[in-house]
């Protein structure tokens, strides 16, 4: 394997899934762990993610086939320190994992200058009012105006109104778009504090 070749790299331990991923890596704590994007039974970004949560010590370093600029965003949101296709020379990852090792992060260079569509979504959910915040928790639980505005004292036309408003600053057409958009995004929030709440303490 080129990084055994090296010379002063070793390879601790392989996994082909992500419960495998997860075990091997909470149980030998390797300095890097290199990451296929795709994996049978999920995502390298989830286990990436929740490797950042519970060993955080281990440098994750993604691998994949596709250049995708999403893809690159996702790797940096959760937490990868560097993302390599499959088609770099032998000498590149071992030099990626060198530099991972030693704390230093390569995703500057392959993240897209225009921000991707999940950023610019983000952005905007955070430039809601918190009137518009709620209204959205409401949608994303699949509630109707009216439902909205009887369980928080609005007139139906003025929910009416703020749904428009936040459409608008998000940029989409739907209240359904939103609402999914918004389930989403909960849905990956309640993983986080899972994970959180499942990470062994150190104190």
């Amino acid at each position: 394997m080129v990084i055994e070749s090296s010379g002063d790299l070793e390879v601790v331990g392989e996994a082909s899934t992500v419960a495998e991923g997860m075990a091997v890596v909470e149980k030998l704590r390797p300095d890097v762990a290199l990451l296929d994007l795709r994996l049978p039974d999920g995502s390298g970004l989830e286990l990436c993610e929740r490797l950042r949560h519970s060993v955080p010590e281990t440098a994750c370093l993604m691998l994949t086939s596709f250049s995708d600029d999403d893809a690159m965003t996702e790797a940096a949101l959760a937490g990868a320190v560097g993302y390599l296709l499959k088609q770099v020379r032998g000498s590149d990852i071992v030099d990626a994992v060198r530099s991972s090792a030693a704390g230093t992060s390569t995703m500057a260079a392959h993240l897209p200058d225009e921000p991707s569509p999940r950023e610019r979504g983000d952005a905007l959910v955070a430039s809601l009012s918190p009137q518009e915040r709620r209204i959205l928790d409401r949608l994303a639980r699949g509630a109707s105006n009216r439902e909205i505005a009887d369980e928080m004292g609005l007139a139906e036309k003025t929910v009416k109104n703020y749904v428009s408003t936040l459409l608008a600053k998000m940029g989409m057409a739907r209240r359904t778009e939103a609402a999914v958009y918004a389930a989403r995004l909960e849905e990956r929030r309640r993983r986080s504090q899972a994970w959180d709440l499942d990470t062994p303490s150190t104190n």
